[in-house]
């Protein structure tokens, strides 16, 4: 019996000890557990957006799960969730359902940028954009302001701004 113990915890103990690369970066410490937000997007069209958002993070192993709950300023409701998978000691692979194809992430001190495809009119018509999104973790640890320019072809056609706070 206490052979069979030995030969369950110890595998146990070691997949429980990991993570692969070591220290958390700013994203792993920020968005575990619940933050909030408020954003605003606005196009060169004259359309604009302001909304909240409630997230939940979690990490498991070398992936950080992180729930959008947005709520916009119309009433409007959506949920969106980012899976990052840590390929590096800072970086990520990340999806979202959104999301065309996969993102890297990079940090780099307290600051994170990806790029990534959307298709804003998922089904048969196609309405693809890209997003630059850099977010920067403020001294204290408590905020980060992530702005994202978002692209159509070679012209910049909208900018999102979204305040995060612990």
């Amino acid at each position: 019996m206490k052979r069979f113990l030995a030969v369950l915890v110890v595998p146990l103990a070691l997949f429980s000890a990991m993570p692969a690369f070591g220290q958390d970066t700013m994203m792993e410490r920020f968005f575990r557990g619940k933050v909030t937000a408020t954003g605003s997007f606005s196009a060169i069209n004259g359309v604009k957006r302001q909304f909240d958002v409630v997230l939940t993070g979690r990490v498991r192993g070398d992936t950080l799960t992180v729930r959008e709950d947005f709520v916009y300023s119309d009433g409007e409701r959506d949920r969106k969730t980012w899976r990052f998978v840590r390929t590096g000691p800072a970086t990520y692979s990340g999806t979202r359902e959104d999301v065309v194809g996969t993102t890297t992430l990079r940090v780099d001190g307290n600051t994170a940028r990806f790029t990534y495809l959307v298709d804003l009119e998922p089904g048969p018509g196609k309405n693809i954009v890209r997003f630059f999104d850099r977010m920067v973790l403020a001294d204290d640890g408590r905020s980060i302001t992530n702005t994202a320019t978002v692209w159509k072809y070679i012209f910049p056609v909208a900018r999102v701004k979204v305040d995060f706070k612990r």
